[in-house]
């Protein structure tokens, strides 16, 4: 009877170390790369949640704060580690958002800006080459073990952010400022080499309509111009993915908490 007397006395201690393990992790879930696709079923992010949970919670029990007394500083804990959460899960999305956004600026470049296809991150108007690059962005995360680096991320935030606080405004604001210029910068340089040829393309054609004024030089160019953009891709695509997976798995290995 004592046995089952002490469980009960430590049982709402428990589930509160659950829950804001529980809140942290599955507010991440919602953001990183790979787990956190609107393509996933919520059931399958779910199980994911509930099972990192059970695995990291004997890991971080002892990193845990006491169960406040009051219901009021138990809830500020609670949107404290949600917001933990998606701050963590935000930051290697992010990164891995420079794919698409790239696939943004190549289709820009080489005449596919008019075919639309909506995506989940990105909005409705978004090119079809930008949202195959949506797609394939994941699956490299899993093919190659990238994704791993977010959850040890995840799991050792609890020795840079303690459980129940919140993340320093000052530090988290530089952070991001910081992500998000890397981010764009490594889009532009992924998208550098079609930039360019589309630049020269256009300068030609600029030079072409003065040259023949009464040629309709955006109608008869067009198929050239898609037909040599995917051709330029066939050529410099894998480099591409290339240097994205090396750029992604450097800025992940510097992920607050790997």
């Amino acid at each position: 009877m004592s046995g089952t007397a002490s469980l009960l006395a430590e049982l709402p201690a428990r589930a509160f170390g659950l829950v804001l393990v529980f809140s942290r992790i599955g507010a991440a879930a919602m953001m990183l790369p790979g787990i956190g696709e609107p393509e996933l079923p919520r059931n399958v992010r779910l199980g994911f949640t509930l099972g990192c949970t059970l695995l990291l919670l004997p890991a971080v029990s002892p990193l845990l704060p006491p169960l406040p007394a009051s219901g009021w500083a138990v809830a500020g804990m609670v949107v404290a580690e949600i917001a933990t959460g998606l701050w963590l899960g935000w930051m290697p999305r992010l990164l891995v958002q420079t794919l698409p956004v790239a696939g943004q600026f190549v289709a820009s470049a080489i005449g596919l800006a008019s075919v639309l296809q909506p995506d989940p991150r990105l909005g409705p108007e978004t090119t079809a080459l930008s949202r195959l690059f949506s797609l394939g962005a994941p699956t490299l995360l899993f093919a190659s073990g990238l994704y791993a680096l977010p959850l040890a991320a995840l799991a050792g935030s609890y020795h840079l952010v303690p459980a129940g606080a919140l993340l320093p405004p000052a530090d988290s604001a530089r952070a991001a400022t910081l992500a998000v210029a890397e981010a764009f910068s490594l889009s532009l340089r992924l998208a550098a080499p079609f930039l360019l040829a589309g630049l020269l393309w256009q300068g030609g054609l600029g030079l072409l309509a003065r040259l023949v004024p009464n040629l309709q030089v955006f109608a008869a160019s067009l198929p050239g111009q898609i037909l040599l953009g995917l051709v330029l891709l066939a050529l410099l695509g894998a480099g591409m993915f290339a240097a994205w997976h090396d750029q992604v798995r450097a800025a992940f290995s510097r992920l607050p908490g790997v």
